[in-house]
């Protein structure tokens, strides 16, 4: 069976009144939506991660589904989430990895993928492109990418949420 839009929906809003068996379908359906929206997006041994982590994300936000919109945005969008924190993760991983062994041998896959992000960050205005820098690769506060940057720290968040927002939209559209 593959659940569309409207049984899906119907699925979550009998999930919401406490449907055990309505749940249990509807975790199963979005279960195959998820692995063959990853599938085009990350690499296969992957997968299985991000689908079990997005759908816990969807447990936990099952009360904040409004039931007059649709099903299947409302599951991309945090499917959006889980694989934007699973590239920022491997890349923060990958960035240290690449600190610290870059003169042995082998590193071609890290060197690629630093030079991939850094291709994406310059689609970026230069004051988003420095805050996930400082903040999200590098690890810095707020504050202090902020006085880096010359930023308040409100737009330093803004700027983040602004730039993710920009860059999964480009890894999307590839």
């Amino acid at each position: 069976m593959k659940a569309g839009e409207e049984s899906l929906r119907t699925l979550m809003i009998r999930a919401q009144k406490g449907d055990k068996r309505a749940y249990t379908v509807l975790l199963e359906e979005s279960s195959r939506w998820l692995s063959r929206f990853f599938a085009q997006k990350i690499a296969a041994d992957v997968v299985d991660d991000l689908v079990q982590d997005t759908l816990i994300s969807v447990h936990r936000k099952l009360a904040s589904y409004d039931n007059s919109r649709p099903f299947l945005p409302w599951l991309a969008a945090i499917a959006r989430y889980r694989w934007v924190d699973r590239l920022r993760q491997t890349y923060k991983h990958e960035a240290k990895a690449l600190d610290f062994d870059i003169a042995q041998d082998g590193h071609e896959d890290v060197v690629g993928a630093k030079i991939s992000i850094d291709r994406l960050l310059a689609h970026l205005p230069d004051g988003q492109a420095e805050a996930i820098q400082y903040v999200k690769i590098q690890g810095l506060s707020i504050a202090e990418a902020g006085a880096k940057t010359g930023q308040s720290e409100s737009l330093v968040k803004v700027n983040i949420h602004r730039g993710l927002k920009k860059l999964a939209a480009l890894i999307e559209s590839e």
